[in-house]
């Protein structure tokens, strides 16, 4: 029993053992990653961070998404202003980057977020030249829109479906507005509907939500599935009458 119990206890340790290496290699290739990542943008090595950049990476809407390495090259200076750059230039791959799962791994509360392999897929930063310009892009889309939905504090999202086009927008403080039309009509025509007062849930921690509007007894739903979003975002449109389901169709998201 006792040579058992001693050599179950040398087997769970050598598991324990090798576990322990291979969890420590990955840390310190990750850690390289970082650091290779943090250098090339502290030198401004623009071309070879076109080469590791996940495309399109998405900008806020209404602004463009960068498409391709010869337009991240050509827009590097409007993302990565010389605050962000110093930021990142100063950070410490130990201490001021986060792995998050499969999301990947974050710098401080997620400006900046690289997969795995130390490639760039998100930039969360946004700069006082992007904000400017975001503006001037939504008070352009607003005089394109029909006049019932000019006024709202940001734009959420655009979505089409096999039949249709929905708009939504937040129009207060955690309240959305819900607009829809036929896809043959154009977002400056009168929708067909218009919900106020939606809500926005999410669906645990991995960033799939939905947004919600009641009105006359009916139910709009709106599911947006992150977890499996590629260039386009699937999409859900679900409609209850009372508890019965009376509709559903896929989409793809337009914008963001």
């Amino acid at each position: 029993m006792k040579k058992y119990l001693i050599l179950t206890a040398a087997l769970l340790c050598t598991t324990l053992h090798a576990y322990c290496q291979r969890k420590t290699s990955a840390e310190i290739q990750q850690q390289r990653a970082i650091q290779n990542f943090i250098d090339m943008v502290g030198h401004k090595q623009i071309a070879k961070l076109a080469a590791i950049t996940q495309y399109p990476l998405r900008r806020q809407y209404p602004l463009p998404a960068i498409k391709n390495k010869e337009d991240m090259i050509k827009r590097f200076n409007e993302v990565f202003d010389d605050s962000i750059v110093k930021a990142i230039g100063k950070s410490n791959p130990k201490n001021d980057w986060s792995e998050v799962g499969w999301r990947g791994i974050m710098l401080f509360n997620g400006d900046i977020w690289l997969d795995d392999k130390g490639r760039l897929i998100a930039v969360n930063y946004q700069n006082k030249g992007e904000r400017i310009r975001r503006d001037q892009l939504i008070a352009a889309e607003r005089k394109k829109l029909h006049e019932s939905l000019r006024q709202f504090i940001r734009p959420v999202l655009i979505l089409e479906t096999k039949k249709y086009r929905i708009r939504i927008d937040e129009i207060a403080e955690g309240e959305y507005r819900y607009a829809s039309w036929s896809l043959t009509a154009k977002t400056g025509d009168k929708p067909d509907l218009i919900v106020n007062k939606g809500t926005l849930d999410f669906d645990g921690t991995g960033g799939n939500h939905s947004y919600k509007f009641t009105n006359a007894g009916y139910t709009y739903e709106c599911y947006i599935d992150e977890m499996g979003a590629t260039t386009s975002k699937p999409a859900d449109i679900t409609i209850y009458n009372g508890e019965k389901q009376i509709l559903k169709q896929h989409g793809k998201v337009l914008m963001p």
